[in-house]
């Protein structure tokens, strides 16, 4: 079963950064691409980034282009999202999630439990 563990929110004033990470067990992370999300307060979940299977593709909401970078270390099990410039309308709940797929698509078939990210003024 996979499992998927976020670490590296918290909080951080804004023009500050961030980086997170999670970490995936379970099963052959190079099999999956992964992507993270974000959920606002009051808002529904949307897609971040997200990142294939060797990392050679990456995917990036418009908000965010030039702020965040995601990448992974196949060695390590492990994606990260380091979040630069961040700004208030970044706080969210942010989740990692895998998907068993050789592209990049909207469905993912695991998520972890999200980490806390909150950007004061």
């Amino acid at each position: 079963q996979v499992q998927l563990v976020e670490s590296g929110g918290g909080l951080v004033q804004a023009g500050g950064s961030l980086r997170l990470s999670c970490t995936f067990s379970g099963h052959t992370f190079s099999f999956y691409a992964m992507g993270w999300f974000r959920q606002p307060p009051g808002k529904e979940r949307e897609l971040v980034a997200g990142i294939t299977r060797s990392g050679l593709d990456t995917y990036y909401k418009d908000s965010i282009k030039g702020r965040f970078t995601i990448s992974r270390d196949n060695a390590k099990n492990t994606v990260y999202l380091q979040m630069n410039s961040l700004k208030p309308e970044d706080t969210a709940v942010y989740y990692c999630a895998a998907q068993n797929s050789p592209v990049l698509t909207g469905r993912y078939d695991y998520w972890g439990q999200g980490t806390q990210v909150t950007v004061s003024s």
